[in-house]
């Protein structure tokens, strides 16, 4: 069964953005709470587990409304929008801070260009080009001179974010061009149910309950997950895919302009140091996605 919202208005699309950006830009002090009690593979396969779980009410009502014949996009968005980002912001994060996980983030409009350029061949001008250049510039020097000396950070591990804002921009391309006449209520139940049972059966093997009761911080470390799941991804990416479909897959993206001040605010509230080179870096990768999102006048 096709749907087709119509676009949203200025406000809704506004507002949907903003609220996307406080709860995704919080996302970072999440894991790293997570991580204080769990390994990154348990905090990724939890986070898909309990979205899994959750999503799973809404597929089976929905059923009988999902075409089936576009399967491989649902698991490519499972993939792509969820399943390997849970695992490299995990992973990163046991090494680099939230903030400059969170200011890497921002790389995800200019993946996300990049992709609809290269595989969707849509049309690039100058801004769009001046955009990337000086975003891979800003995140070239956060690499180059970020380092805030920060005990056991080891800043080649932002990498594993920088693969995970690559995934993102697949995700929202695929959800734009693949699924576009398919709610996205179902777009993230279908997918998420898709990538759910493997993460559940590692979690089986794994001292997960005993982890929980009897680590100091056990059941603050779950709580973190269940939030990061239930609101960051589950509700989240409900509102994402919807956003996608009633504006573009480059203005939806763009939630990646507020996210990084909200993981710096809660960086800085938990005691992290931000250095001036992550601020200017952070504003060059962002003018990069301003110069992207510019309409075309060149």
């Amino acid at each position: 069964m096709h749907h087709t919202p119509k676009k949203a208005s200025p406000l809704q699309a506004y507002s949907i953005l903003i609220f996307l950006s406080l709860v995704w830009g919080s996302s970072f002090i999440l894991i790293k709470k997570a991580l204080i009690s769990f390994d990154p593979l348990e905090v990724a396969c939890m986070r898909i587990s309990i979205s899994a779980i959750a999503f799973t009410p809404f597929l089976l009502w929905q059923l009988k409304n999902v075409d089936w014949n576009k399967w491989k996009f649902f698991l490519l968005v499972g993939f792509t929008g969820s399943g390997i980002p849970a695992f490299m912001y995990a992973i990163a994060q046991t090494q680099i801070s939230s903030t400059m996980s969170g200011v890497l983030n921002s790389l995800t409009p200019i993946f996300t260009l990049i992709v609809s350029i290269l595989v969707y061949k849509n049309p690039l001008n100058l801004s769009k080009i001046e955009g990337v250049i000086l975003g891979f510039v800003g995140a070239a020097m956060l690499f180059i001179l970020g380092d805030s000396g920060d005990s056991g950070s080891n800043l080649w591990y932002g990498l594993f974010v920088v693969i995970g804002t690559l995934c993102y921009g697949f995700s929202s391309n695929i959800v734009q061009h693949n699924l576009a006449g398919i709610r996205s209520l179902i777009i993230s139940a279908v997918s998420f149910c898709m990538i759910g049972p493997p993460a559940i059966a590692y979690l089986s093997t794994t001292d997960i309950l005993t982890d929980i009761t009897t680590h100091e911080y056990g059941y603050q470390s779950l709580a973190a997950i269940a939030f990061l799941a239930l609101a960051g991804t589950v509700m989240a990416s409900v509102l994402f895919y919807y956003l996608v479909q009633v504006t573009d897959a480059v203005f939806s993206s763009t939630v990646a302009f507020i996210m990084p001040l909200v993981a710096i605010l809660w960086g800085l509230f938990d005691g992290e140091i931000v250095l001036m080179t992550d601020l200017i870096g952070m504003i060059l990768i962002l003018g990069g996605v301003y110069r992207i999102k510019k309409k075309k006048k060149d």
